[in-house]
């Protein structure tokens, strides 16, 4: 939806823009920055964030890498912030979690299980950055990405290859086991994204069915599994062939939902071939 000729863009056109890379403002700084060169660039309104233009826009603008991800700019950031609201979209997440960190607790030290939660953290959050996704959240033993349509029409394919990527980082394919067991779900759909709460206290999150239905999925998934709805699957078919098939309880759903279990091989075990998030093209 865009508005009509000469009229200010609603706030939830704005958001439209800024979530899916089309119409209002966001297109048209995109169109102005993408002249510029220097990399990275905002994967949002592509201003440039390293070399010597990035260097001008720091000057003029205070423009700088965003606290929340630095794959996007302190610009869009602070618009997070100054406009509460959002919009429904399409979009995938991913949801991945230490399974039975409880007890793990229990037989650490609280030094060494902050230590681990923290390796925890950092592995993710490069992995989920590296892959274009915006980290929602790290929460407890759960980390949380939005796989936006502004960073490409591929990511339900972004956050697939993320999640087998966080299988071998976390060490599912190594001879010895994992050093953190994790359990993850990828799904796509509808969400309302956006920054919910008051001016004064926000949070930038997706609310909606969509993301109830990939928490389900990452807390069904034993450690070493990642469990793909068949909307996210579609992506990778091509690539992973007919993954096994699992059928799904969904609290508030008559019917089970249909997932693939994704896995990885322990090292010298042939799998399927698959590019990581880095080599994703």
């Amino acid at each position: 939806m865009i508005s009509p000729m000469g009229a200010e863009p609603t706030t939830e056109e704005l958001w439209r823009g800024l979530l899916t890379g089309e119409g209002s403002s966001i297109e048209r700084l995109r169109r102005r920055y993408k002249r510029f060169p220097g990399q990275p660039k905002c994967k949002s309104c592509l201003v440039p964030l390293s070399g010597p233009f990035a260097r001008v826009f720091q000057m003029f603008s205070d423009v700088a890498p965003s606290g929340m991800n630095p794959n996007f700019c302190n610009m869009c950031e602070t618009f997070v912030r100054t406009h509460p609201g959002g919009a429904e979209i399409e979009l995938t997440l991913l949801f991945v979690d230490i399974r039975g960190s409880t007890r793990l607790a229990e037989g650490m030290s609280a030094g060494e299980f902050t230590r681990l939660l923290n390796r925890f953290y950092g592995a993710a959050s490069r992995i989920l950055i590296d892959s274009d996704a915006l980290v929602d959240k790290l929460v407890g033993d759960e980390v949380i990405g939005l796989y936006l349509p502004a960073l490409g029409d591929d990511h339900p394919r972004k956050a697939v290859l993320a999640a087998r990527d966080l299988l071998l980082a976390t060490g599912h394919a190594d001879p010895g086991g994992p050093w953190v067991p994790v359990g993850a779900g990828v799904h796509t759909g509808d969400a309302y994204v956006g920054a919910v709460g008051s001016q004064e206290v926000s949070d930038f999150t997706a609310l909606g069915d969509a993301v109830n239905v990939t928490a389900r999925l990452s807390s069904a998934a034993p450690a070493g599994e990642v469990l793909i709805s068949e909307a996210a699957f579609a992506s990778v078919r091509d690539e992973l062939g007919e993954l096994e098939v699992r059928q799904l309880e969904v609290r508030g759903r008559d019917a089970p939902i249909q997932v693939r279990v994704l896995r990885v091989a322990p090292v010298g075990v042939e799998e399927p071939a698959l590019p990581t998030a880095a080599a994703r093209g």
